[in-house]
């Protein structure tokens, strides 16, 4: 099979892309806008995408399109419905992010159950050089040994943190639902994992039904020395709520690597103000160079299997 394949946004990745075995002609464009997109993927058989959207109205225009590529885990920017309706093969990225997703998240559980970055700003304003003792002790350190790790999400990235967890001596509890993934692990309903666990964090799709799953009854619900960590979809989280939990003392402090829109061009109320208890980074949690690469190379595998009438990583 020979193919025509068109690379979105090629800015996104940065790592080695290697061209596809079967690709007659291989296209990449840093970036593209909505407007952009028929006329770059007319008479293409292929579609890479990371963050680009491909919806309905966009498909239709483009009857030769077989195959989309999506360059992460993550595809709700893809219609799905329409895809397989009109026979797209639609194939993401797979276990690429084990390690450096988890390793972030435990960044910022550890800067924040340790106050790092309130004690880094009274190094930097001197209250360490004034201070009539040989050490600073204005802001509370929590061990993470002996508390419990609330996970929403038993995938590969949940049973990581859970794992890594486990070597820091924190008690790690699943979030139960109709479809566990395997019963070696111990699951609570969403009220109680809420309720006793001393860091939540979220490794779920942004689906209809996990759209705001954490919103002001359960930020309220959680105990107020508490932290929730997000590096999975900014829409899981109720983020005006969220402000309120934080300047109103609901919770102790929260982790963000992600927003309900990326990037913030017109704000969001996480960034409207400097919150203490409060770390966004801008969604950097896939993107350590080893992760990256083998994103790229599973990338291609991806559309090398598909052309050879092996298809690998379908989710159509």
């Amino acid at each position: 099979m020979t193919l025509r394949v068109v690379f979105l946004d090629r800015a996104s990745i940065v790592a080695n892309v290697r061209r596809p075995r079967a690709a007659s002609d291989y296209l990449e464009y840093p970036r593209s806008d909505e407007g952009q997109l028929v006329e770059r993927l007319r008479g293409a058989t292929v579609a890479i995408t990371n963050k680009v959207p491909l919806r309905a109205a966009t498909l239709r225009e483009l009857p030769e399109l077989r195959m989309i590529a999506v360059a992460a885990t993550g595809y709700d920017v893809i219609d799905l419905g329409y895809c397989r309706e009109h026979g797209i093969a639609v194939a993401n990225i797979r276990n690429y992010a084990v390690h450096t997703v988890p390793e972030h998240a435990f960044a910022l559980i550890l800067a924040l159950r340790r106050n790092l970055l309130a004690y880094l700003t009274d190094v930097d304003s001197g209250l360490w050089n004034r201070s009539t003792e040989f050490c600073l002790l204005d802001h509370p350190i929590l061990d993470l040994h002996g508390s419990q790790l609330g996970i929403i999400g038993e995938g590969v990235l949940g049973r990581s943190m859970a794992a890594i967890g486990r070597a820091f001596g924190m008690r790690p509890i699943f979030l139960d639902h109709p479809q566990r993934v395997g019963e070696d692990l111990e699951y609570h309903p969403l009220a109680r994992l809420l309720a006793e666990s001393d860091v939540v964090t979220l490794h779920c799709p942004l689906l209809p039904a996990t759209r705001n799953l954490i919103g002001e009854a359960q930020l309220r619900a959680m105990k107020r020395s508490a932290i929730l960590i997000n590096t999975a979809r900014g829409g899981l989280v109720d983020e005006g709520a969220l402000v309120r939990a934080l300047q109103e003392g609901w919770i102790a402090g929260a982790g963000f690597d992600v927003l309900s829109v990326e990037p913030p061009r017109t704000g969001n109320p996480l960034l409207e103000q400097r919150l203490p208890n409060l770390i966004v980074t801008p969604h950097i949690a896939w993107a350590s160079q080893g992760a990256m690469q083998f994103l790229a190379d599973q990338l291609i595998d991806n559309i090398d299997a598909w052309a050879a009438g092996k298809p690998q990583n379908l989710v159509t």
